[in-house]
């Protein structure tokens, strides 16, 4: 039986940076993946013969310290240069945010817009070194935790008292109230309370984090712009998965693990391998598990092994995911009213109520009857992606319930896949006529076929009882769990879900301490 230092579940991009940080210091580290390819949720997949995407399609937090940590320019990463995000209208007349600059509206819109963005991410700088970070729990710290949260309070402080004030009142606000604060644009109010909101279960007017999800998605290297590598998402998979083989970590695909070893004597329990879905077993040291909270601490672990109190915290973490995962195949490259070339990141969402509205049908089990949706043309960044002169459109389409009424029956899936494309077609006229080949992916399709609990992007719901050093719950929200020798490092820890890395490398960072 061969025994390892580390045994990271899943070779998602968080269990390849752990893999790799791990074994730099000199660690024995296997990385298990019951896919047959690495990459999690940003592996390439064939939609459509000729055509491939994944389920990730652009990047707007990865960590240049990961990177440069990692060398992942040595192994083929080239970071993309900040795209613009594009709110459509159906008449052409766009908004266009690129930076601190928007067109596309009036010269108020634009005047107020340079001051929102400032303020924005002088906001999102007190949380931008936190990332990086293992948050610790309150109480009973020791000199260099208090050190930390020091530091933190030094950050909101160090803005003075008008901004600390205006900080503490906006990070509560609904993003609705946000934006009309600032804006009169409703296409462009829209357009930027999208980042508050995709990937999660609440709306526009809903309370309490949508802001604070803004603010981090804006600790990135473009401020919170979007941006897609020169060789496409997979470019950056690639690097991950050969920078952990370069550093000396084994990792091996089609390799499901069926549950987590644990022994137990006088001194408690701990994680001691883990067993394969083929019977075959592993011991080590410690076990990384970077699938999300509720697949590793019931199926894998097993709630015998846990405390009541404990699993009913997790049993209560919001899972349920509301984004749907649409590829188009397409003969040419699709033209959109009022744009020269579709290269930025494109929403459809004429307004706040539109975004309101769907989230609404989605609350009571229905798919959405005017969807909202956020595209991206990936093709243009990796050619790779589909055959010489065709294109892949892939699309996230909010509000698209797991557990949808009377089921995900192939006439329901015709029905909103029907439906978003006509959607679309109000943008891009002649598009269905470009369509060779389509999939549609519901959250129970992305739970049964990425091994995602509820198909929640995040793992967990990103809100104020499930953020920093509550993550994704208490007893387990510094990487470490009630079982000795178990950690985990997936998108439900902090600092979240997305292509980060945080979670990753700080678990990495917390086993090595």
């Amino acid at each position: 039986m061969q025994h390892f230092d580390t045994i990271i579940i899943g070779a998602g991009h968080n269990g390849l940076i752990c893999a790799s940080y791990l074994a730099k210091s000199g660690q024995k580290v296997l990385v298990l993946e019951a896919s047959d390819r690495v990459g999690g949720l940003a592996a390439s997949h064939e939609f459509h013969p000729g055509f491939k995407a994944s389920i990730a399609q652009s990047i707007n937090q990865f960590s240049s310290k990961i990177a440069s940590d990692l060398n992942l320019a040595s192994h083929g990463y080239t970071p993309g240069e900040a795209m613009a995000t594009i709110g459509l209208s159906a008449d052409g007349n766009n908004v266009s945010i690129n930076g601190d600059t928007v067109t596309g509206v009036s010269d108020k819109d634009a005047a107020s817009y340079k001051k929102y963005r400032k303020m924005m991410l002088k906001y999102s700088g007190v949380l931008k070194p936190f990332s990086l970070k293992t948050i610790p729990r309150i109480g009973n710290n020791s000199l260099a935790e208090m050190m930390l949260f020091g530091k933190m309070g030094l950050g909101l402080r160090m803005m003075g008292k008008e901004d600390m004030q205006e900080f503490m009142r906006m990070v509560t606000l609904p993003t609705r109230d946000l934006m009309d604060e600032n804006f009169d644009s409703e296409v462009l109010k829209a357009a930027l309370c999208w980042d508050g909101v995709a990937g999660s279960t609440n709306a526009p007017r809903s309370p309490n984090h949508s802001v604070l999800m803004m603010l981090y998605r804006m600790t990135g290297d473009h401020g919170g712009d979007h941006s897609l590598p020169s060789g496409g998402i997979e470019s950056l998979v690639t690097a991950l998965e050969t920078a952990a083989e370069s550093a000396g970590a084994e990792i091996r695909t089609s390799a499901a693990v069926k549950q987590i070893t644990i022994d137990g004597d006088e001194n408690g329990l701990k994680a001691s391998g883990i067993e394969l879905a083929s019977g075959e077993t592993f011991t080590a040291d410690r076990v990384v598990s970077t699938a999300d909270p509720k697949t590793t601490f019931f199926d894998l672990a097993g709630v015998d092994n846990l405390e009541i109190g404990f699993t009913n915290r997790v049993n209560r973490l919001n899972t349920n995911g509301y984004v749907a995962k649409l590829h188009l195949a397409l003969s040419g490259l699709p033209e959109f009213n009022g744009l020269d070339q579709p290269d930025g990141r494109m929403i459809i969402a004429p307004e706040q109520d539109t975004i309101e509205f769907a989230w609404d049908d989605a609350k009571y089990g229905d798919a959405p009857e005017n969807p909202v949706i956020e595209m991206v043309i990936p093709s243009l960044s990796d050619s790779s992606m589909a055959p010489d002169g065709q294109h892949v459109l892939s699309a996230n389409v909010m509000y698209v319930p797991g557990n949808l009424n009377g089921g995900w029956t192939d006439e329901a899936r015709q029905k909103l896949l029907d439906r978003v494309i006509d959607e679309i077609a109000k943008y891009a006229p002649s598009i269905r006529g470009q369509i060779v080949g389509s999939e549609l992916l519901t959250p129970a399709d992305i739970e049964s076929n990425y091994g995602v609990t509820g198909g929640h992007w995040h793992h967990v719901e990103f809100s104020l009882h499930t953020m920093m050093m509550m993550r994704p719950t208490y007893e387990a929200a510094q990487y470490k769990t009630p079982i000795s020798g178990l950690y985990l490092a997936g998108a439900g820890s902090h600092p979240g879900g997305g292509l980060m890395g945080g979670p990753g490398h700080n678990a990495a960072h917390e086993i090595l301490k």
